[in-house]
């Protein structure tokens, strides 16, 4: 569903971007809510960046927006995707009140003498839902079968040390599997080719495809295999800034869009209607099977077996961020409850 690589590739090369920016001044929020109340009436203007082009996770916003939520709530929402963006900058900018990030791809960016100004203040899906897909039948339907097959990698460090976690702690040696480049966007394609043997995929959209396309697959979750694993992707971040400035605006915002996802989770069918109507990219156009079928599985996944939509569980939040500092993958320690935040929820 998306190239995290290229996602954190673009975080990192933002942050000279940002020193740039911020060297020439910036406009600041009140200055913001002043002009657009003017433009808008009593609505006040919010941006939203998605993190891809319009696809399951989104889903609840443009329910939101469509029901006329947002605007009950006296905002007015722009949900835009700008490519080759890093969503996490355009929000840290403040070129964007809120985006769309992952945990995992979020650390780069905490990090460092210079963090982004971001805050995580919702979950969209309360589980990790990614795993490794293969060809059914060709054994890997465990880490260990990876040894000797090819795995099509994104090459980032994270993603290449849980897959060593979960081979090694299977009883395999990581250094026999076959790593390939993963440039795919049909990942069922590609197995089906024998392009690769294997490869990363969120099972709402890359297995749920598979079944549209009558693909027959083996799949294992990470988060079925290291608890550690079960980190929060997709997130809503904020701008710091923002939260700051105009808490209740974040609190109006969060409280329509967990209508949407709650109407999504009820209403499936209308709702992927909804997202198929409302994607302006045309990325959606073909696929409107494959939107329907993965909105029928994510229903169940938005809240799961949390207590209400968004929240984050600490302790999974900052087990994960402490997984990659003892292996080596940030080099900076973070504290206990560093980059989220429940308090928005309501």
């Amino acid at each position: 569903m998306k190239n995290q690589t290229k996602k954190l590739i673009l975080i990192l090369l933002s942050f000279a971007l940002l020193i740039g920016l911020a060297s020439c001044g910036t406009v600041s929020n009140e200055e913001d809510s002043s002009a657009d109340n003017k433009n808008n009436g009593e609505l006040k203007k919010i941006t939203f960046a998605l993190d891809w082009t319009p696809n399951t996770n989104h889903t609840g916003l443009y329910v939101a927006k469509e029901k006329g939520w947002y605007e009950e709530a006296g905002l007015d929402v722009d949900i835009v995707f700008i490519e080759d963006s890093a969503s996490a900058t355009l929000c840290a900018t403040g070129k964007a009140q809120f985006a769309i990030e992952a945990q995992d791809t979020l650390a780069a960016a905490l990090v460092g003498d210079e963090p982004l100004g971001i805050t995580a203040v919702a979950a969209i899906l309360q589980h990790n839902t990614s795993g490794i897909m293969s060809r059914k039948g060709d054994g890997i339907d465990v880490p260990q079968g990876l040894m000797d097959k090819t795995y099509a990698t994104w090459d980032s460090p994270i993603e290449l040390a849980m897959l060593k976690n979960l081979v090694e702690n299977d009883g395999g040696d990581f250094s026999k599997v076959k790593l390939v480049p993963n440039n795919f966007v049909d990942e069922p394609g590609a197995l089906a080719a024998k392009q690769t043997d294997a490869i990363w995929v969120f099972y709402g959209w890359g297995a749920i495809n598979a079944d549209v396309q009558n693909f027959d697959y083996d799949f294992f979750f990470f988060k079925d295999l290291n608890s550690v694993f079960d980190y929060y992707t997709p997130v809503i971040i904020a701008n710091n800034e923002f939260l700051e400035s105009d808490p209740e605006t974040a609190k109006a915002f969060l409280a329509a869009t967990r209508k949407g996802y709650e109407y999504a989770m009820q209403n499936p069918a209308e709702a992927a209607d909804i997202l198929i109507k409302s994607d302006n990219t045309g990325s959606l156009k073909g696929s409107e099977e494959l939107v329907k079928k993965s909105q029928e599985w994510l229903a169940t996944s938005y809240i799961a077996d949390a207590e209400q939509w968004g929240y984050i569980d600490p302790a999974r939040w900052d087990g994960f961020y402490s997984w990659l500092y003892d292996n080596n993958l940030i080099d900076t320690s973070l504290p206990a409850g560093t980059g989220f935040s429940n308090e928005y929820l309501g």
